[in-house]
């Protein structure tokens, strides 16, 4: 169970940088959970686990390194389409 909530808040952390960022994951719902995951593994690197923790996840760090992550696939994808 604690994999599916990991999975849903990855979701969640990835849908709300893209909304921040004001661009779309690309991948849909799975572009989503992948950019809240590796943003949280992101996140954890650069700032440490602080804030508050949901399915092993801090949430702060989390959404902090999801915005990073899509920033910067938003403008490799960008470059790879101009060429």
């Amino acid at each position: 169970m604690s994999f599916i909530l990991y999975l849903i808040v990855g979701g969640i952390i990835g849908w709300l940088a893209g909304l921040i960022l004001g661009r779309d994951v690309p991948g849909g719902i799975i572009g989503n959970i992948i950019a809240g995951i590796v943003g949280a593994w992101l996140g954890g690197l650069i700032f440490g686990d602080f804030g508050p923790d949901i399915a092993g996840m801090a949430i702060i760090p989390a959404l902090i390194g999801a915005i990073i992550f899509v920033f910067v696939l938003s403008l490799i994808l960008r470059k790879m389409r101009r060429k």
